[in-house]
């Protein structure tokens, strides 16, 4: 029966790895000294249908006896008929901290911040009887931790003591001092509750201070060093499992995370390793980085330059343009240059590349939303973490500032349906956009660039006096000083949704009929003509 159960278990795990290949994230670190001003940061494009409603979950005191309940499908609550399934409860803790929920839970108070990127992993690793997810175990390391370290130590010793039952995952946990790369992975289908043996699998390795990392869909920790603990963590049987299961021979090689546990990333080969490839590339372009390499990249580098917000903003929106990987070039893009590809199936694909896909950029159009973070240590934390949110696909969203110590976002953030069209909903305003703009994006992305300047450049401009103010504040009356930065805020949320369904009306009315002000008529450019045979039913053969 045990056997029969087993061989179930795995089944269902194989079935929900083939579902993990819909999602797919990028996100980068920078360590305090490879920033322009200080600053730890961190970013995420959260790349699928994943609940983009930012919930604050107050923290607090808590009597002997509390249990916290805990769930399976809390990311993708936007999707019709999915509910949060609860899988079981575990002790609650004395004191927690207020954090900020959404599809992957990404701030809290203490100006902890994580970013995610699915690797999925080994499908014999998975194993459904784990109780965490991880979304879950964000949550929770978010509670219940003040440093980034704590927060991976947390994580850690849950997925172990209650089981991971999740595919592959990578966090970037960043808090005003360090940036860690935690990765983790369940323990096989022979783990069951209550067992002796840890019910996950999982490293973490801190990038030096002076440095730059990206993960994109793939693991990217390799050799690790537990003996230096200030810059690895792991669980006891990082290398034992690896070794049972057949995947590392110590005789042979030294051992590789990303080996043992994830040598075969899902999608195609470059599915991952040409994002890594870009942000690194645009962050050290001394490195003369090679895109078709077939060995791992390092696993972080030195910059050229500083790296600021801007910076990463500009990655976050990136889709190769001035590479041969352009994506705003050849028929593909279509007359007006759109860099979105669309899903395509199998089934329709020419035949000989079944297995082969588009190119896949930073930003994409299926994104549920974005952001590029900051953590610094000269600051109060509620003042001192900054997370520069924006709704839907990088490259066509405005990012706006909330700070760690907020209270509350305008209810266009924390509501709305992804199936069903929604004016209050801030995520239906930025989807709206981002689609129109594709009938004409060659042109209409320049005007949604001019719009994403006027507001973000006055976000960054108010940036300073609204700190320094908030800081004399919170010398005098920390609550007045957080009562400020929460209106600032939603001030700023509430003025750029606005502005965007201003944007989306005069690109409707500038852009209809495929004119240009209901007037000018562009056309299509020459070579695209040329391209589809333009005015062939006219000639005689």
């Amino acid at each position: 029966m045990k056997k029969l159960i087993n061989t179930i278990i795995i089944i269902l795990v194989m079935v929900f790895a083939i579902s993990l290949i819909a999602s797919a994230c990028t996100s980068i670190m920078v360590g305090k000294k490879a920033s322009v001003d200080g600053s730890v940061m961190t970013t995420h494009t959260c790349d699928g249908w994943y609940d983009h409603r930012i919930q604050i979950i107050p923290g607090g005191k808590h009597k002997p006896g509390e249990i916290v309940e805990i769930f399976k499908e809390r990311c993708y609550l936007t999707r019709p008929g999915v509910e949060a399934i609860k899988v079981g409860e575990i002790p609650q803790v004395g004191e927690t901290y207020t954090y900020f929920h959404i599809g992957y839970p990404f701030m809290n108070e203490k100006s902890v911040i994580i970013g995610e990127a699915t690797w999925s992993g080994r499908n014999e690793l998975q194993n459904a009887l784990g109780m965490f997810m991880i979304e879950e175990l964000e949550a929770l390391g978010l509670q219940r931790a003040a440093t980034a370290r704590e927060c991976i130590r947390i994580m850690g010793e849950l997925a172990e003591k209650y089981g991971y039952g999740d595919g592959g995952e990578g966090l970037t946990v960043t808090d005003p001092n360090e940036a860690w790369l935690f990765e983790i992975a369940g323990p096989g289908p022979l783990w069951e509750p209550g067992s002796s043996i840890p019910g996950a699998v999982w490293v973490a390795q801190r990038i030096p201070d002076d440095h730059v990392t990206v993960i994109a869909n793939r693991s990217r920790i390799g050799e690790i060093d537990l003996n230096n603990p200030d810059y690895f963590m792991a669980s006891e049987n990082v290398m034992s499992l690896a070794k049972e299961m057949g995947w590392w021979d110590p005789e042979k090689e030294p051992f590789q995370f990303w080996k043992a546990y994830c040598p075969e990333p899902y999608g195609g080969r470059y599915y991952q390793q040409r994002r890594e490839w870009r942000a690194l590339s645009l962050l050290a372009p001394s490195l003369n980085l090679d895109p078709y390499t077939e060995e791992h990249y390092p696993f972080s580098v030195k910059p050229d330059k500083k790296v600021s917000v801007q910076d990463l903003m500009a990655i976050k929106r990136d889709y190769y343009v001035g590479t041969p990987f352009d994506l705003t070039k050849g028929l593909a893009a279509g007359p007006f240059g759109n860099p979105n590809r669309y899903p395509t199936p199998s089934k329709v694909k020419p035949a000989g590349k079944e297995h082969l896909d588009w190119e896949r950029a930073i930003s994409i159009f299926r994104c549920s939303y974005s952001f590029v973070s900051q953590a610094r240590n000269w600051l109060p934390d509620a003042i001192g973490g900054i997370l520069w949110f924006g709704e839907d696909a990088p490259h066509s969203t405005c990012y706006i500032p909330i700070y760690a110590g907020v209270t509350r976002v305008p209810e266009s953030f924390s509501s709305g349906r992804r199936d069903i069209f929604d004016e209050s909903a801030a995520w239906w305003t930025f989807n709206f956009v981002s689609n129109w703009a594709d009938l004409k994006f060659s042109y209409m992305i320049e005007d949604i660039k001019l719009v994403q300047q006027e507001l973000e450049g006055d976000f960054f401009a108010m940036q300073t006096p609204v700190e320094m103010a908030a800081v004399q504040m919170y010398e005098r009356d920390p609550h007045l000083a957080i009562k400020y930065i929460t209106d600032y805020t939603n001030n700023c949320a509430n003025r750029v949704v606005a502005r965007w369904w201003e944007l989306a009306r005069e690109l409707i009315a500038k852009y209809d009929d495929g004119y240009i002000n209901a007037l000018d008529s562009v056309g299509y450019p020459t070579w695209w003509l040329e391209e589809v045979g333009f005015g062939q039913g006219y000639l005689k053969e």
